[in-house]
């Protein structure tokens, strides 16, 4: 099967450059770029006034399949992501239960195939259960599929079992996810620790809970000299161990969500469960220092975090409701409003954070356009408006603080392997 996209701004997130360049796809691959490329029998997708990026990469989401699939499950979490321009995910493992055998990572594999097409890789749980007691066989998920390991929901408390860990991982060649928070500091609390909760009067999760643990892992990174990835980073002064860290040469990268750059924990008193997050939304100077760590690639990666829940749970009282919010089909509208329109980050930099940066973390051979590669390509309109109306979202998930938002900046193809898994405006494939 072949399939030839003609006349479309192509971006390189790698050379940071961004030409007009026709694409040849055949059996999956990218066969030929150019100019004024044809090719008989081949299906033909005119990307005239569109940009073609890399498919995007999500190394972030949860899908809650198996045991919570009213929420979401990997099949609609798999056209969600194909509506959002993402064409490889990878899943957490806090499901019930718990991804952390060979045997649940072959059940990844095996219901993805009934989905969109998107390619939906697990990730294996670090400790069994998530329990943070007794270490998963790193060998042995590589071996079934797992390309990293996580206990992502709830933090490794346990600094010996972290550290045997990320030793144990980086034998393998893997990098461990890690959730930052003393869970001691934050319980279950609903909102960051400030003025929103003090004003509602309940306890908040104070932000030296996220900070002390973003520098234990540091400092094990360094100590082991294995590599680390901090999740959805949100203080300031979170990222300002990261980027201390970063200079002295240990491996450490980060990732953060479009919430956490775009909302300020005064959202809660706005939209109250809808705006509850883990980590939760929180001050306007920490949205300025995340901003800031985007811009100077302190941040590597913009995931998702994408958290479905039903209705019924995120209609609890605030100190009740699960904490999350869905982010597939939303992040690169998001994405591109806050950061490309408003000048604050070129296109190939923002494509790199959803591509190739993700991708090198995670070893995987993707996140660029080059002969040869897989034919993972996203196409979207980086001008047309829209707003958000989460009633219409393929995921089950509706839960959203972003709902009735107007975006600028619309995924219009979504191509894995050569072949069209979303087209706007139609039916996916």
């Amino acid at each position: 099967m072949k399939l030839l996209i003609k006349n479309g701004d192509v971006i390189d997130p790698l050379l940071n450059t961004i030409r007009k360049q026709d694409i040849l796809a055949e059996n999956g691959l990218i066969v030929a770029l150019g100019e004024l490329l044809e090719a008989e029998d081949a299906q033909m997708v005119d990307a005239s006034g569109l940009m073609v990026a890399p498919g995007l990469i999500d190394m972030h989401v949860h899908f809650r399949d198996p045991g919570q699939t009213y929420k979401e499950d990997i099949v609609s979490g798999s056209y969600a992501a194909a509506r959002g321009g993402f064409t490889t995910v990878t899943c957490m493992p806090n499901t019930k239960p718990t991804i952390d055998t060979p045997e649940m990572i072959a059940y990844v594999y095996d219901r993805a195939k009934e989905g969109s097409g998107v390619r939906v890789l697990p990730i294996g749980a670090l400790s069994f259960g998530e329990k943070g007691e007794a270490l998963t066989d790193a060998a042995a998920l590589k071996a079934a599929g797992a390309v990293a390991l996580s206990d992502d929901g709830i933090p490794v408390m346990n600094a010996n079992l972290m550290r045997d860990g990320l030793i144990c991982a980086s034998r393998e060649g893997m990098v461990i996810l890690s959730h930052c928070e003393d869970a001691e500091m934050v319980k279950n609390y609903a909102v960051n620790e400030g003025r929103v909760s003090r004003q509602l009067g309940i306890p908040g999760r104070p932000a030296i809970a996220e900070e002390i643990m973003v520098m234990r892992d540091a400092m094990l990174a360094e100590e082991t000299d294995t590599a680390v990835h901090i999740c959805h980073i949100s203080t300031g002064k979170a990222v300002d161990i990261v980027r201390r860290y970063k200079k002295k040469g240990v491996r450490i990268t980060c990732e953060t969500c479009p919430q956490y750059y775009t909302l300020t924990q005064e959202e809660i008193l706005r939209q109250g469960t809808m705006a509850r997050v883990n980590p939760p939304l929180r001050t306007s100077n920490d949205v300025d220092a995340i901003l800031a760590a985007v811009k100077d690639g302190t941040i590597d990666c913009i995931v998702t975090d994408h958290a479905p829940h039903s209705a019924e749970e995120k209609a609890r009282p605030l100190e009740q409701a699960p904490s999350g919010m869905v982010g597939l089909e939303t992040s690169l509208g998001i994405t591109l409003t806050r950061l490309y329109h408003t000048g604050e980050l070129s296109m190939p930099e923002i494509i790199a954070k959803m591509t190739v940066n993700p991708a090198r973390i995670l070893g995987l051979d993707k996140g660029t356009i080059n002969l040869g590669s897989d034919a993972d390509l996203t196409i979207f309109d980086p001008n047309e408006e829209w707003v958000v109306d989460a009633a219409q979202f393929a995921s089950k998930g509706h839960n959203t603080p972003f709902n009735g938002a107007k975006l600028r900046g619309r995924v219009k193809y979504t191509i894995v392997g050569g072949t069209i898994v979303y087209q706007d405006g139609g039916d996916e494939t």
